[in-house]
């Protein structure tokens, strides 16, 4: 009997520090980590991207890797992430390079470019033509590392309160505006500002500006511009694919273990054509709905303010070049893949004669 209990003995014993080995080995797997965003979770398309990346990576790593959402504005401004993920006062953020500018005039074009490339090119430049690569040399200053977490489709240019007649009538307007095509709209005689997409509204409302530009039809309705401004524009020049991340804290990074890294990398991933096609099918009825229900009037630019927007951004990429080192050395490789990609896509472009 002595034996027998001595044997039970050994085995609930056995059996309590196998218990606590799996219990520690479980707990110092499980992450939780902060992801701020610069997008609401309403807004569609930016803010529910997130909400699926962190479901997601919750879902791949069985409960043990948290990466929650928190809305803009909870732990930082929106338009501030770089900061405060660099400093590791969060471990992740939801945003675009394009909110970066103030700092790096050239991570705009890690976002969209004006007169730019579809999302097959504009991807084939940033992962497999050497683009991204540039974007991490400039985040490596700031202990920083970046993937791409969603694209979307080609967004309207413009939300006016009055019919544009002619690009002279846009000289003194006061304009929310986004990245490259800031710049652009600048050289023309509008006075631009960037503003996230919950303060637009009120500033527009408020006379504070006068017409603005954020998205696609769902968001800009959702966003309420058609209340105020009745005339929207077309087509959306200055963002034809337009691409965000999510920022990371280095150190946070390299202390995942690297089942969690490839988590991270697949769910990102999937985000960029999830969201891309997500927003390709969603835009025709509430175009019809701006059309029918708001009575907003659908504007194309005519060709001859197309060449204008055009010849000035040309003149963008001379005068940033000129005075901005890193400007010129990020321009110059966009461009040159551009050129060699053209040999590839201009071989691929349908002519009207073979349309129906």
């Amino acid at each position: 009997m002595r034996k027998s209990l001595a044997a039970l003995g050994f085995l609930g014993v056995s059996a309590l520090t196998l218990t606590v080995t799996v219990t520690d080995c479980i707990a110092q797997d499980r992450v939780r980590w902060k992801l701020a965003s610069a997008f609401g979770s309403q807004l569609p398309h930016l803010g529910p991207s997130a909400l699926r990346f962190s479901k997601d990576v919750e879902r791949m790593s069985g409960g043990k890797f948290e990466v929650k959402f928190f809305e803009p504005g909870a732990l930082v401004p929106a338009l501030e992430c770089f900061d405060a993920v660099s400093k590791g006062s969060i471990e992740s953020c939801w945003t675009t390079p394009g909110y970066h500018t103030g700092k790096y005039p050239a991570l705009a074009f890690f976002t969209t470019v004006p007169f730019g490339p579809g999302f097959g090119e504009f991807l084939a430049w940033k992962w497999f033509g050497g683009g991204n690569k540039l974007r991490e040399e400039i985040y490596a200053k700031h202990d920083l590392v970046a993937f791409d977490n969603f694209c979307i489709g080609p967004e309207t240019s413009g939300w006016f309160r009055n019919e544009i007649k002619s690009l002279d009538e846009m000289k003194g307007l006061k304009m929310r505006f986004f990245g490259l095509g800031a710049k652009v709209m600048q050289k023309l005689g509008v006075s631009t500002q960037l503003l996230a997409a919950a303060d637009i509204f009120p500033a527009l409302e408020r006379g504070v500006i006068d017409a603005t530009e954020f998205s696609m039809p769902t968001m800009d309705v959702k966003l309420g511009f058609h209340q105020i401004a009745k005339f929207n524009y077309f087509p959306g020049w200055h963002q034809q694919t337009s691409c965000s991340e999510i920022l990371i804290n280095k150190k946070a990074w390299d202390a995942l273990p690297d089942q969690y890294k490839a988590i991270i990398e697949v769910a990102a991933n999937a985000q960029v054509a999830y969201t891309y096609a997500e927003t390709e099918a969603m835009q025709f009825d509430v175009m019809a709905e701006m059309r029918e229900k708001h009575k907003v009037q659908v504007k194309r630019w005519p060709d001859e303010a197309l060449a204008a927007y055009e010849k000035a951004w040309l003149e963008v990429i001379k005068e940033e070049s000129a005075n901005d080192p890193l400007f010129k050395k990020v321009a110059d490789h966009y461009l040159d893949f551009r050129k060699k990609y053209a040999i590839w896509g201009e071989s691929q472009v349908l002519k009207p004669t073979y349309q129906k």
